[in-house]
Protein backbone atom coordinates (compact mmCIF):
# COMPACT_ATOMS: atom_id res chain seq x y z
CA UNK A 1 0.00 0.00 0.00
CA UNK A 2 1.08 3.85 -1.01
CA UNK A 3 1.05 6.26 0.93
CA UNK A 4 0.23 8.94 -0.02
CA UNK A 5 1.86 12.56 1.15
CA UNK A 6 -0.04 16.08 0.17
CA UNK A 7 2.34 19.27 0.28
CA UNK A 8 4.89 17.64 2.47
CA UNK A 9 7.28 19.66 4.13
CA UNK A 10 10.38 18.54 6.77
CA UNK A 11 7.95 19.13 9.44
CA UNK A 12 4.37 17.68 8.27
CA UNK A 13 2.23 17.14 5.37
CA UNK A 14 -1.05 18.69 4.47
CA UNK A 15 -2.56 15.57 5.24
CA UNK A 16 -1.41 11.92 4.88
CA UNK A 17 -3.37 8.92 3.14
CA UNK A 18 -3.18 5.21 3.44
CA UNK A 19 -5.63 2.16 2.58
CA UNK A 20 -7.88 5.29 1.40
CA UNK A 21 -7.99 7.17 4.48
CA UNK A 22 -6.92 10.53 5.16
CA UNK A 23 -5.35 12.23 7.94
CA UNK A 24 -5.26 16.12 8.90
CA UNK A 25 -4.88 18.84 10.85
CA UNK A 26 -6.72 21.99 10.83
CA UNK A 27 -5.99 25.98 13.11
CA UNK A 28 -7.17 29.11 11.95
CA UNK A 29 -5.37 30.51 10.02
CA UNK A 30 -6.67 33.90 8.70
CA UNK A 31 -8.06 35.36 11.75
CA UNK A 32 -6.65 33.72 15.07
CA UNK A 33 -8.27 36.73 16.76
CA UNK A 34 -11.72 35.25 16.01
CA UNK A 35 -14.12 34.03 18.97
CA UNK A 36 -14.20 29.83 19.07
CA UNK A 37 -16.97 30.53 16.31
CA UNK A 38 -15.09 32.43 13.90
CA UNK A 39 -12.24 30.01 14.71
CA UNK A 40 -14.29 26.79 14.45
CA UNK A 41 -15.92 28.33 10.62
CA UNK A 42 -12.07 28.91 9.13
CA UNK A 43 -11.23 25.53 10.14
CA UNK A 44 -13.80 24.07 8.66
CA UNK A 45 -13.65 25.97 5.46
CA UNK A 46 -10.03 24.81 5.41
CA UNK A 47 -11.44 21.21 6.01
CA UNK A 48 -13.52 21.57 3.26
CA UNK A 49 -10.19 22.63 1.18
CA UNK A 50 -8.51 19.94 2.26
CA UNK A 51 -10.83 17.23 1.61
CA UNK A 52 -11.24 18.60 -2.35
CA UNK A 53 -7.73 17.84 -1.85
CA UNK A 54 -8.13 14.04 -1.23
CA UNK A 55 -11.70 13.69 -3.03
CA UNK A 56 -13.60 13.40 -0.03
CA UNK A 57 -16.34 15.74 1.89
CA UNK A 58 -17.78 16.07 4.83
CA UNK A 59 -20.27 13.64 4.54
CA UNK A 60 -16.99 11.33 4.86
CA UNK A 61 -15.51 12.36 7.86
CA UNK A 62 -15.19 9.12 10.30
CA UNK A 63 -13.62 11.15 13.70
CA UNK A 64 -12.72 14.22 14.55
CA UNK A 65 -10.25 14.82 17.83
CA UNK A 66 -11.00 18.24 18.93
CA UNK A 67 -8.31 20.39 21.10
CA UNK A 68 -10.41 23.39 22.94
CA UNK A 69 -8.42 25.71 25.29
CA UNK A 70 -11.47 26.71 27.36
CA UNK A 71 -14.40 24.39 28.04
CA UNK A 72 -16.59 27.68 28.54
CA UNK A 73 -16.55 27.67 24.95
CA UNK A 74 -17.85 23.89 24.49
CA UNK A 75 -21.58 25.01 23.57
CA UNK A 76 -20.58 28.01 20.76
CA UNK A 77 -18.04 25.52 19.40
CA UNK A 78 -21.17 22.94 18.96
CA UNK A 79 -23.35 25.43 17.48
CA UNK A 80 -21.07 25.44 14.29
CA UNK A 81 -20.57 22.35 14.22
CA UNK A 82 -23.87 21.03 14.22
CA UNK A 83 -25.09 23.32 11.76
CA UNK A 84 -21.85 21.99 9.70
CA UNK A 85 -22.43 18.47 9.11
CA UNK A 86 -25.25 16.88 7.12
CA UNK A 87 -28.03 15.24 9.24
CA UNK A 88 -27.17 12.15 9.85
CA UNK A 89 -23.40 12.26 9.02
CA UNK A 90 -22.01 13.34 12.23
CA UNK A 91 -18.75 11.66 12.68
CA UNK A 92 -17.22 9.94 15.60
CA UNK A 93 -15.35 12.76 18.04
CA UNK A 94 -13.51 13.63 20.68
CA UNK A 95 -12.99 16.99 22.91
CA UNK A 96 -10.09 17.47 24.87
CA UNK A 97 -9.02 20.29 27.01
CA UNK A 98 -5.56 21.79 25.64
CA UNK A 99 -2.80 24.20 26.00
CA UNK A 100 -1.98 24.77 22.18
CA UNK A 101 1.18 26.05 20.87
CA UNK A 102 0.16 28.80 19.68
CA UNK A 103 -2.03 31.34 22.69
CA UNK A 104 -3.81 32.93 20.08
CA UNK A 105 -6.07 29.74 19.30
CA UNK A 106 -9.32 28.61 20.68
CA UNK A 107 -9.43 25.05 18.89
CA UNK A 108 -7.55 22.71 16.83
CA UNK A 109 -8.98 19.78 14.93
CA UNK A 110 -7.96 16.54 13.36
CA UNK A 111 -9.51 14.51 11.25
CA UNK A 112 -9.77 11.26 9.77
CA UNK A 113 -11.75 10.74 6.61
CA UNK A 114 -12.92 8.20 3.71
CA UNK A 115 -10.84 9.55 0.60
CA UNK A 116 -11.93 8.96 -2.79
CA UNK A 117 -10.92 6.06 -5.23
CA UNK A 118 -7.59 7.40 -6.60
CA UNK A 119 -6.14 7.17 -3.07
CA UNK A 120 -7.50 3.53 -2.54
CA UNK A 121 -3.80 1.87 -3.18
Amino acid sequence: MNIHRINPTKRWSDATVFNGIAHFVEVAESDTSADIKGQVAQIFDQAEQSLATVDSDRSRILSVTIYVTDFANFDALNEVWDEWFPDGSAPSRACVKAELANPQLLVEMAFVAAAGERFQS
